[in-house]
């Protein structure tokens, strides 16, 4: 265990601080996307079928009134489908950007190190160079599994919405 924790260690000693923040990031982004599957994959589905029992339990489905009501309860189960989903995609969108940074202030490094020890010296602009790739790498995959979690949650909640609006249906009078 400590062999793991000091790996850690050294890989954001050599990514840099920017590597620090990328990371909570990530660790943030799939707290919030594991929230949201448990929600899709558990919770909902007693959250609609309470829904719908509702909705067979009324006797007037046909009405204005009806149709409101109706709207109502998908509109609600909607914002309760999309939750966190807009902050995912923002947390996705974030992380190439902190990367950038990481980029950017590893370069820094470099051109800081050349002014001082001039530009042949490869091995101590080294320090640098990783400084500007690792932090850029992390933020790439950390939006890559972000795309493809978003993307899977929100053809999720989308589905989910459609199933309950199939489920309650208006009854029409012929």
């Amino acid at each position: 265990m400590t062999e793991f924790l000091e790996a850690i260690r050294d890989f954001t000693e050599t990514g840099g601080q920017v590597l620090l923040v990328i990371g909570l990031l990530i660790f943030v982004m799939w707290l919030l996307i594991l929230e949201r599957a448990l929600y899709l994959l558990i919770w909902h589905k007693n959250f609609k079928s309470a829904a719908i029992a509702e909705w067979k339990a009324r006797e007037d489905r046909s009405s204005w009134y009806a149709e409101q009501i109706r709207q109502k309860v998908i509109s609600r189960l909607s914002i309760q489908l999309s939750g966190s989903i807009p902050i995912i995609q923002a947390l996705v969108a974030l992380c190439p950007l902190l990367g950038l940074m990481g980029t950017v202030t590893g370069m820094i490094e470099v051109f800081d190190v050349m002014a001082i020890s001039g530009s042949g010296n490869a091995r101590s602009m080294a320090s640098g160079v990783s400084k500007a790739t690792i932090p850029t790498m992390a933020g790439m995959v950390g939006a890559l599994s972000g795309v493809f979690a978003a993307t899977w949650l929100n053809r999720m909640a989308k589905s989910e919405r459609t199933h309950l609006e199939d489920a309650i249906t208006i009854k029409r009078n012929a």
